[in-house]
């Protein structure tokens, strides 16, 4: 049972399919990416702005050391030096705990929230506490702000607002280490899938490609073995065409061979019998001119009729099988052929006629060729003129017959013309070639190639077909 072979529309619908999966994966690969690279960039995001917080929330508390340094600095040595510090500090405090405020509301911490607003709440007591304290050097209560000072209530607010510092900061280090391994967790996530897709990926492609071998491993299969069936056919034809051009050959002998049999008949047989009849006419001819002077004219009409049968015998004898072919040889046949043609046809006939040495038959199938292609040409052609060439080409004999007459369409002509697939069977059959070349209105040209016979081949033997009685016969009329 022979196997199935997919076909082209399979084979393209597989391509087909290949497309679609390719683009499902790159689009997984891509969805994949794009999450991992929006969730990573979110918790970075967050991380930065963890980091922005905790550098502005000590930047505070550094700010609100300054204030408290710059405030005690004056208290005690009165230069006015150490207000500038305080006064700078005092300033970027407030800018702070606001740019605090905006940070952490957009975080959406609500525990980092809550510690900022005590923070918040404690860096204006402690600048407040401050103030007081300079406000009541400078109406001149010195003594009282340095008691204010002495009963440490700065103290303890800067100590509570170390504490909340470090606890907002301890919440921060925690969220930003979460957010690290959020950052991780996704990094990971995302290695994963792309390694998944890509196996996913390199499994179909590999499928696709060891399918995609298999389909051409089977088309390999089929078109060796169509092309061993070419080979077997076109051996097979070559085969049939061998055989029927030996048929070909021996239906052409068998027909050349009966022809020449039946010349011979005609020849022995009829040509014996009017010669009889002729000698017996003149045996009789004195006596009848004595005895009956009237039958005259009747004796004279039957020695035209007998000398019209014996022309006639002859000339069915010369059609049959030439006799100057096998007496006189190929040159001079075709040249008494072209000369009668000529003369019958009214047409000039113009010959290059060099002796070839030709296998035995093989100048009958040349002289055939130009005898039927001279019949055509009296019979369609309307020629003004013809040309006849035989001569040796190379290895091989070349003959050819040309007119100027009206010219056909080879294409069409030649598959309903008998006569010119006689001559293409004639010449195949001695293993020549044969081209006919016309186009309507230019004429003709019929030009056929033969193998020369080798030098050392015997000469084709010959077989004349007259015999004297005919030319008795002449001597009698």
């Amino acid at each position: 049972m022979a196997r199935r072979i997919p076909s082209w529309l399979e084979r393209r619908r597989y391509k087909v399919l290949a497309l679609p999966l390719a683009a499902l994966v790159a689009g997984l690969l891509i969805a994949v990416s794009e999450l991992a690279y929006h969730g990573a960039s979110s918790r970075l995001a967050r991380l930065s702005s963890m980091d922005q917080a905790r550098f502005e929330l000590l930047r505070v508390l550094r700010r609100v050391t300054d204030a408290e340094s710059g405030e005690r600095g004056y208290l005690l040595t009165r230069g006015p030096e150490y207000l500038a510090p305080y006064q700078s500090a005092r300033a970027d405090v407030f800018d702070g705990l606001a740019r605090l405020e905006t940070l952490y509301r957009e975080s959406g911490d609500s525990g980092a929230e809550v510690h900022r607003r005590r923070i918040s709440a404690l860096v204006i007591a402690k600048m407040s506490e401050m103030e007081e304290v300079l406000r009541l050097d400078a109406s001149g209560a010195r003594e009282t702000a340095l008691e204010m000072v002495r009963t440490g209530i700065g103290r303890d607010q800067m100590d509570q607002l170390r504490r909340e510092v470090d606890a907002l900061l301890r919440e921060q280090t925690l969220a930003s280490a979460e957010a690290q391994a959020g950052v991780y967790d996704t990094l990971l996530w995302h290695r994963l899938g792309v390694a998944g897709l890509t196996g996913l990926g390199l499994i179909v492609l590999a499928a696709f490609l060891r399918k995609e071998r298999q389909l051409d491993r089977q088309l390999a299969e089929r078109q060796a073995e169509v092309q061993a069936e070419r080979d077997r056919l076109e051996r097979e034809v070559s085969e049939r065409t061998a055989d029927l051009t030996e048929l070909a050959r021996h239906l052409q002998t068998a027909r050349e061979d009966e022809r020449a049999r039946l010349a011979r008949e005609l020849h022995d047989e009829l040509g014996a019998l009017l010669t009889a009849a002729k000698l017996d006419v003149a045996r009789i001819r004195p006596r009848l001119l004595q005895a009956a002077p009237d039958l005259q004219p009747r004796l004279a009409h039957l020695v035209e009729a007998l000398n019209s049968g014996i022309a006639l015998k002859r000339r069915i004898i010369e059609d049959l099988r030439p006799s100057t072919l096998n007496s006189l040889g190929l040159v001079p046949a075709l040249e008494i052929l072209c000369s009668e043609s000529a003369e019958r046809m009214g047409v000039p006939i113009h010959t290059e006629l060099a002796p070839v040495r030709l296998p035995p038959g093989a100048d009958l199938v040349v002289f055939r060729l130009v005898q039927e292609s001279l019949t055509n040409i009296a019979k369609y052609a309307q020629a003004k003129q013809v040309r006849v060439q035989l001569g040796a080409e190379g290895d091989e004999a070349r003959v050819q017959v040309a007119d100027d007459g009206v010219g056909f369409r080879v294409s069409r002509t030649l598959r309903g013309s008998h006569g010119l697939l006689g001559m293409r069977f004639r010449v195949e059959a001695e293993r020549g070639r044969l081209d006919v070349a016309s186009t309507p209105g230019e004429g003709t040209t019929l030009t056929a190639w033969l193998p020369l016979d080798a030098p050392d081949a015997p000469p084709a033997a010959t077989d004349a077909t007259d015999a004297p009685a005919d030319g008795a016969a002449q001597g009698a009329a």
